[in-house]
């Protein structure tokens, strides 16, 4: 019954270590949210009034999608390098980063405008409510 207990507890704070250990460093969301900021922004920027797509509200042809999806990377590459992330880095971790929601919520409420600007971001294209590319 001894040598149960002591595994037990042994597996309980084999978890609780890990699960605190895997949290993401302040420094690290702080990058990330900065950088979700503004990728939500430039992105909203180059879409609003339809105007990446003609104007007239059609959606584009295959070869302008092409073209826009280009254009987006490019812009985007730019943009992630002034936080020293590329876009393939950017991908991989945001999802580890922004999973630590009290971290996220910790550093947005010590930044009051980063708050304000976050919560303006649309839900449905910054990965957080689980469609479209995740950005």
């Amino acid at each position: 019954m001894n040598f149960s207990r002591i595994m037990v507890v042994l597996a309980l704070s084999h978890v609780i270590f890990v699960g605190n250990s895997l949290g993401a460093e302040p420094a690290e969301v702080e990058k990330f949210v900065r950088a979700r900021i503004d990728i939500g922004e430039m992105m909203t920027n180059y879409f609003s009034g339809g105007r990446s797509y003609g104007g007239d509200g059609q959606r584009p042809s295959p070869e302008a999608m092409r073209e826009m999806g280009k254009d987006i990377n490019t812009k985007l590459s730019t943009l992630l390098a002034k936080y020293d992330l590329t876009v393939e880095e950017y991908r991989q971790r945001s999802p580890e980063v922004f999973a630590d929601d009290a971290a996220v919520k910790g550093f947005l409420s010590e930044h009051p405008d980063l708050k304000e600007r976050y919560d303006a971001l649309p839900l449905d294209r910054m990965g957080r409510s689980g469609s479209g590319r995740g950005y």
